[in-house]
């Protein structure tokens, strides 16, 4: 638990710093990967509470 919730804050970090680095310098590619890390954050992150829901459920 305490290594997702650290991956998790990493990777959110990394998209701030992505998208800080777009504000800062306008080029779209910081843009692009900022998007594409946050995406990907929250689809693991929707499939690690269902997972957990699940098991409470069952």
């Amino acid at each position: 638990m305490f290594l997702f919730r650290f991956l998790m804050f990493f990777l959110l970090g990394g998209a701030a710093i992505c998208f800080g680095f777009y504000i800062a310098t306008g080029k779209d590619h910081f843009r692009r990967w900022g998007i594409v890390i946050l995406k990907w954050t929250l689809i693991a992150a929707f499939f690690f509470f269902g997972v957990l829901i699940l098991s409470r459920i069952a």
